[in-house]
């Protein structure tokens, strides 16, 4: 048997499989056929298309409305009822404007994508790839995320990791989408083996580092001052990678109408090598970029799904 080189690395082409094809997926392949079309519509119509789904979450579906609100008021408890709803509100219609963007990133050609982003604080990965050590992008889940490869793409070479969704139409056209930018797409499955020899390339490694996946490989550590379960993931790879860690934000901002990719330095000694030293430090630095625009964090995940055995669920 011939052994698998230590230096191999991922397919960069993403197959098409006849399987998605079947009839069974129709539905996603009509929903495709729209986002197609709303990609050529300009930036403030296919806005506007989202803050009316945004709207229609708030006023119609109460599940999504109130994971928000809870998370929200997890994070800022100092709000009124009043304030509370309008940042509900606030949120959806992100999420709403976010949904509809997907066309473009599905769709748009690169050079028009291109002019579309930008980075702020590139000093931050400038000064890291400077030492020529491996840099791992600690992404935050903000509603824009899809953007930071392309943001990248202009001056770096990038890989991500993925977590399979139920619909394979979409695992295959967002993954398609990201390889349009990316060097390759890694599947969290795979392991820390392939991520590992994939964050030595040189490659800049986009890794999503703060969903609540449980406390399998991850500790308490405060979230806005709230116990969150974090991953221990982000210092083991940044560790057994030899890498240097920079934590970022993908944002739209509506004067410069660009999709801009926010980066914040991590501290000098992280990975510390203590779980919860760097749990807390990744925590505090996904923080600092998400209160620059808070209300395009996505909000409606359930950040505080693990609660100790003492403390009532949130959910």
């Amino acid at each position: 048997m011939v052994k698998r080189s230590e230096t191999e690395l991922p397919a960069t082409k993403v197959p098409f499989r006849k399987a998605l094809l079947h009839p069974r997926h129709l539905g996603s392949w009509l929903l495709l056929s729209v986002a197609a079309l709303l990609s050529l519509l300009p930036q403030s119509v296919r806005h506007w298309f989202g803050s009316l789904i945004g709207r229609y979450l708030y006023k119609k579906n109460r599940k999504r409305r109130e994971i928000v609100g809870i998370n929200l008021k997890q994070v800022f408890p100092k709000l009124s009822e009043d304030q509370l709803q309008s940042m509900v509100r606030d949120h959806l219609n992100w999420y709403g404007k976010a949904l509809i963007d997907y066309s473009v990133f599905f769709f748009a050609s690169q050079r028009r994508l291109k002019k579309l982003v930008s980075i702020r604080n590139e000093d931050a990965l400038v000064q890291i790839k400077q030492t020529e050590q491996p840099v791992i992008l600690l992404l935050a889940h903000s509603v824009m995320l899809e953007f930071a490869v392309i943001a990248l793409s202009a001056n770096y070479k990038s890989f991500g990791s993925y977590k399979a969704s139920s619909n394979p139409v979409l695992d295959w056209i967002i993954a398609r989408s990201r390889c349009r930018f990316a060097d390759f797409v890694v599947s969290r499955d795979a392991g820390l083996r392939p991520l590992i020899r994939a964050i030595k390339s040189q490659r800049i490694m986009i890794f999503l580092p703060d969903e609540d996946l449980g406390l399998d490989n991850a500790v308490f550590a405060p979230f806005f001052a709230r116990p969150k379960a974090t991953l221990t993931t982000p210092a083991r790879l940044a560790q057994l990678g030899g890498a240097k860690a920079v934590a970022g934000f993908v944002a739209f901002d509506d004067k410069a109408q660009q999709y801009q990719l926010h980066l914040q330095e991590m501290p000098v000694n992280y990975p510390h090598g203590d779980v919860d030293t760097d749990a807390v430090a990744l925590n505090k630095a996904l923080e600092e970029l998400i209160l620059q625009n808070p209300a395009q964090y996505m909000w409606t995940m359930k950040w505080f799904k693990t609660t100790a055995s003492t403390e009532p669920r949130l959910y």
